[in-house]
């Protein structure tokens, strides 16, 4: 295909059609993403027990994310950065982009292995987790983090896509990615003696066929665009840029984890029973955070290109449509579990002690779900104009620090399940309010926009 040839839907097309457009295959996307964790849970919940369960979900996953999430944070500065150059047409530093950004992931999967190795045991023992429950989780993160480069790579590939308005390649590589997982977990938990390390093992190797579809199609690019493996190279402005844009979400990951793991600290207090219901309940949580989420990734991406195109009063339309439908997703999405209850959670587990109190944490959290929903749009939004410094102050402050103040002084000498988790609609509301006044009145776009010919 010729450059001048090309017609990019994002930044010519209908604005609501093209976001939903967009957005669904993302949406799909992180719902077989989720499917790895979830497959999981239901298989060794079901073969190998509560214990087991506990040790695959809550605070594993969250930990697990403590590493990872610090990288997809950084990763989404590389994905700004290219989609920028994509809306300008400036094809020849979109390729610079993409080769400096595979380079990233490669290295930072393989940071991520060795202090995943080296530190596992102490973050287990850190957020306090069950001595019942301890073994079989650092068993299964050890074997997790040998994969992390498949990890990197699919993620930084996938936002390569997307950045390039293609958001249904990432799609495809991953529902073959889950089919295996599936497989693989029945078959090395269910018929094997592995027990939690076969789930691990089951999302290795999934994982690893991701991150090779993501690169055979990255090398079938536009030949001004593609990947070329002899010619990965850092380029000093990129890194220096996706850096800059990155790093803050980065550590916004990263703390917003350190407040999770504190949650999860309180949580593991209340015993096993408790801990397992909430990483069942984080199971059904994940579908409405990988919804939101997928908006938030499909604003960017719109933003990002259109910013550099300098099409700023398309961006301010995209910002409306977003948070409107965003709105009603997430209300639909609410009153289905709130429907529901106990019966999404016995995908999970049978035992009537964690079911009950599985249904106490999803009475308390879902209706408040609403006021997330602007942060994560917003967030989206200011990171695609290449805004992240303040976005991120705010949510450290607002969120994760608030978070700890709240379960340093409210809960108390004797907690209960509500005066914990009611931190999380409290940060909710403070965070929100924050945001949207800095989005309307901060210097986040430019007034000029620039004139269509």
């Amino acid at each position: 295909m010729r450059t001048e040839t090309r017609v990019n839907g994002i930044t010519e097309g209908r604005i609501s059609k093209q976001l939903l457009l967009f957005f669904f295959p993302i949406l799909f996307g992180t719902f077989f993403q989720q499917l790895y964790n979830t497959v999981d849970a239901i298989v060794v919940g079901q073969y190998l027990g509560t214990e087991a369960l506990a040790a695959v979900g809550g605070g594993t996953g969250t930990a697990i994310n403590l590493l990872i999430g610090f990288f997809t944070g950084l990763s989404s500065g590389a994905t700004v950065i290219i989609s920028q150059y994509y809306g300008a047409r400036n094809y020849k530093d979109t390729n610079k982009a993409i080769h400096t950004s595979i380079l990233i992931a490669i290295i930072g999967g393989i940071v991520i292995l060795f202090i995943g190795l080296l530190f596992t045991r102490p973050i287990l023992e850190l957020i306090g987790t069950p001595d019942d429950v301890i073994d079989l989780a650092e068993r299964y993160m050890r074997i997790y983090f040998l994969g992390s480069i498949f990890n990197t790579v699919y993620n930084m590939g996938a936002g390569i896509f997307r950045a390039l308005g293609d958001s249904r390649k990432p799609l495809y590589f991953l529902i073959v990615g889950c089919v295996v997982n599936i497989i693989l977990d029945v078959l090395f938990v269910g018929f094997t003696p592995l027990g939690v390390a076969g789930a691990a093992w089951a999302t290795i190797i999934s994982q690893a066929a991701s991150a090779v579809l993501v690169v055979i199609y990255l090398r079938r690019l536009d030949e001004d665009i593609r990947l070329s493996l002899r010619n990965l190279r850092l380029d000093s402005v990129i890194l220096k840029n996706t850096l800059r844009i990155g790093l803050p979400t980065g550590i916004q990951s990263i703390l917003y984890t350190i407040s999770n793991l504190i949650i999860q600290a309180n949580v593991n207090a209340f015993g096993t029973a408790t801990a397992a219901a909430w990483a069942a309940y984080g199971k059904l949580d994940a579908v409405f955070w990988m919804a939101i989420n997928a908006f938030g990734i499909a604003a960017t991406t719109f933003v990002g290109q259109n910013y550099g195109a300098k099409l700023y009063d398309r961006v301010r339309s995209g910002v409306k449509i977003s948070l409107s439908i965003g709105g009603i997703m997430t209300v639909l999405i609410s009153i289905v579990f709130l429907l529901l209850q106990d019966k999404g959670l016995m995908l999970f587990t049978t035992d009537q002690e964690v079911l009950s109190i599985g249904v106490s944490i999803l009475l308390i959290l879902v209706p408040t779900w609403i006021t997330y929903m602007p942060i994560e749009i917003l967030s989206g939004v200011m990171r695609g104009c290449g805004k992240t410094l303040i976005p991120t102050i705010i949510t450290v402050v607002g969120i994760c620090g608030l978070r700890a103040l709240w379960l340093e002084i409210v809960p108390g000498e004797t907690p209960t399940l509500l005066s914990v988790f009611l931190c999380y609609p409290v940060s909710w509301v403070i965070t929100s309010a924050a945001i949207i006044i800095y989005y309307f009145y901060g210097d986040v776009l430019p007034k000029k926009q620039k004139k269509l010919k």
